[in-house]
């Protein structure tokens, strides 16, 4: 089977998890703090304001409690979204309202987030989809004038810039994600980022029980009954921990390399599959943006058709991400016709470092067969 995703871990990762084991201290720690800093500085925000978590889903939900949000506010974010971001709203009791996205990059411009903002916004959540940047910059200038909070959802986006800025440093807050299928892998974990130090600092203390110290002997150095805890507010247990961590310094330390061959297997499937009649590539990023490669998509009018057949002859595909806007929870309606469009035609092909060239080209030619046999036609 040819995977859609698969991590690229080894034997630096593995050295680096039995250092933790050998120091026999397997919760947050020193690694943790490490790692914050390392990708803070990384990304070029200000570690103080960074805080690792046990996945980006758990920056998403605090990133948003911070905003005190309740009902009768609302918060816009594309359809194409996953659910962890209008979960991740729902929780704060505000309502998710939905934006449209290009049918070709799958980003909302910020015309398409202008459009959404009214009286109730409180916060807009933009996903970078497949690592493309987007109109970020240019959706956080709408923000800011509109007086309204920008979380950056920065999951497929770990590597990405425009102009040399780092995805993530756009807006009032961020996360990014870790899981085992992301461009940076810790197995489970995620990054939370606020500009406002309060909030910040707010953030890491909702990570762990909103306690106003955290417990341990570094506390206990410097108070007296140091097991009475001081609860401030309720808060939950999201922190990430050091053997995570050990993996993340390393894996941050192989980024580069990993999203070189990211954009070599880009590369490969651009020439692989230019000219294909009926096919449409993705875009390449606009000049100034750099991607993480997260996805390789492609959209034809038989989507449902390739998927099958790339599966019935062992190539997992997928589309990501389905419209939101279709969940009877969230509000179900709306009219979204980009959206809509991309979702009945897109498919997102494996694309990872551990991919071969001639896995890419086995692919590559799969997706040539099934439109030549004329299943293909026009999008």
């Amino acid at each position: 089977m040819i995977h859609l995703f698969q991590p690229q871990v080894g034997d630096e990762e593995i050295a680096a998890v039995r250092e933790v084991v050998d120091d026999r201290w397997l919760g947050l720690g020193p690694r943790t703090r490490a790692l914050e800093a390392a990708f803070a500085e990384y990304v070029g925000v200000d570690p103080a304001n960074t805080v690792f978590l046990n996945s980006g889903t758990a920056g998403l939900f605090l990133a948003l409690e911070s905003l005190d949000l309740g009902p009768g506010d609302e918060v816009v974010l594309p359809t194409l979204s996953f659910v962890a971001a209008a979960n991740a709203v729902m929780a704060t009791g505000a309502r998710p309202v939905f934006c449209d996205v290009d049918p070709y990059t799958l980003n909302p411009t910020a015309a398409d987030v202008g459009k959404a903002l009214g009286e109730a916004t409180r916060a807009v959540v933009v996903l970078h989809y497949g690592g493309h940047p987007g109109e970020i910059r240019e959706i956080a200038d709408l923000c800011r004038d509109r007086g309204v909070a920008l979380l950056e959802d920065a999951a497929c986006s770990v590597a990405s810039s425009v102009d040399g800025r780092r995805a993530g440093s756009f807006g009032d807050l961020a996360m990014w994600s870790f899981d085992a299928m992301k461009v940076m892998v810790t197995g489970d974990g995620g990054m939370v980022h606020a500009r406002d130090p309060d909030r910040a600092a707010r953030i890491r203390r909702l990570a762990y029980h909103g306690l106003a110290h955290p417990s341990g002997l570094g506390h206990a150095r410097h108070a007296d009954r140091w097991w009475e805890p001081q609860v401030e507010e309720v808060g939950r247990r999201y922190v990430g921990n050091d053997l995570t961590a050990a993996i993340g310094l390393v894996q941050l330390r192989r980024l580069p390399e990993l999203i070189r061959r990211r954009a070599e297997v880009v590369a490969l499937y651009d020439r692989e599959l230019a000219g294909v009649e009926g096919l449409r590539l993705p875009p390449a990023p606009e000049p100034g943006h750099e991607s993480s490669h997260y996805f390789y998509w492609v959209q034809t009018r038989n989507r449902d058709g390739l998927a099958k057949y790339l599966l019935e002859n062992d190539v997992y595909t997928t589309f990501r991400y389905a419209p939101l806007h279709g969940v009877e929870l969230y509000g179900a309606g709306g009219d979204f016709p980009a959206a809509e469009r991309a979702a009945a035609s897109t498919l997102c092909l494996p694309l990872h470092p551990g991919l071969s060239d001639d896995d890419v080209r086995t692919v590559a030619r799969l997706v040539r067969d099934f439109v030549a046999a004329g299943h293909g036609g026009s999008r």
